[in-house]
């Protein structure tokens, strides 16, 4: 997967209600122990507007995204955030 395929740091969501943007992107890679790899995920670090952090892996973001579960907020939208949330 190309990098321009994933969401940007700053990018603004609205999931249930509470918006949060990506403010980290946690690369992927693997970690190599006595008895097994590790694979891991690329990860977003995402902070919400009330305090909460998540990590979420780029294949439920994306797929929360498509069914409409979490949006993206367009800098369109981004005024009527500020004055109405």
């Amino acid at each position: 997967m190309s990098k321009n395929e994933y969401y940007k740091v700053g990018t603004l969501i609205k999931d249930m209600g509470k918006i949060g943007i990506i403010y980290r992107m946690i690369e992927s890679g693997t970690l190599e122990t006595a008895s097994a790899i590790v694979n891991w995920r690329f990860n977003y670090e995402i902070y919400y507007f009330d305090g909460c952090i998540t990590v979420m892996g780029h294949p439920t973001l994306n797929r929360l995204i498509k069914d409409g579960s979490i949006r993206i907020i367009t800098p369109d939208e981004l005024e009527y955030y500020i004055k109405n949330d």
